[in-house]
This record gives structure tokens, C-alpha cells and sequence, in this order.
């Protein structure tokens, strides 16, 4: 099985220049591990959280990007969901992205309308 996922950097630098092709912002809360880091991102809009996504390895060895994080979305539920999973793997990154509408972005990600 090949590895077809760009270095975790990159992929953080892309993330970043498609939300501001949007007109959106990007931020690097944390950084994780340069080449084999996780991925979180959580996307908001007018500063509420839309929706926490992450890039996970499917059953068909191809990582996709996924919705995540907890069931309660308040920032305050979102915040200490990401602390944890960042407490319990120091590779991940977490980056949250501001877009205006954010459901496009979302929709395009994950591939799920």
C-alpha cells in the first residue's frame, strides 16, 4: 500500500492559501509533526464553529477528509475536545479557518453535500 498523503506541512499551506482564495483567514493554533502530523481543522463562520474536520485513513488506504469532533458544538466544547486530542498526539496539527459561507468549503472537503 503506497502513502498518497502530502507532508503534513504542505498540506497545512494549502489548507491556509484555499481559505484565503475564499476570502476567508487561516490560523495555526498548533503545530504538529512537519511531514506525518495529524489534521484538524475547525471551520468557522462569524465566529462560530460550522463544523471540525479531520483527514483520516479510510478502510481503502486513501485518507479523506472527514466531520469530527464533539457532538456539543459550543467553543467551549470544541476548544477542549481539540486541547485533549492535541494533549494525547503532540504530531497534531490544529488549524481553524474563517469563511463566509463556510458550508461550500465544507461540502468541497469533505465531498459530502
Amino acid at each position: 500500500m503506497s502513502d498518497d498523503r502530502l507532508a503534513a506541512h504542505l498540506e497545512v499551506a494549502g489548507l491556509l492559501r484555499r481559505a484565503e482564495a475564499l476570502g476567508g483567514t487561516g490560523t495555526i493554533v498548533a503545530r504538529g509533526d512537519r511531514e506525518r502530523g495529524g489534521l484538524l481543522i475547525q471551520v468557522t463562520e462569524r465566529g462560530t464553529t460550522t463544523a471540525v474536520l479531520e483527514r483520516l485513513l479510510g478502510a481503502d488506504g486513501r485518507y479523506r477528509w472527514q466531520r469530527s469532533g464533539p457532538k456539543d458544538a459550543s467553543e467551549s466544547a470544541v476548544d477542549g475536545w481539540m486541547t485533549s486530542r492535541r494533549r494525547n498526539d503532540p504530531d497534531l496539527w490544529l488549524i481553524e479557518l474563517a469563511i463566509v459561507p463556510s458550508a461550500r468549503f465544507i461540502d468541497e472537503t469533505t465531498g459530502v453535500p
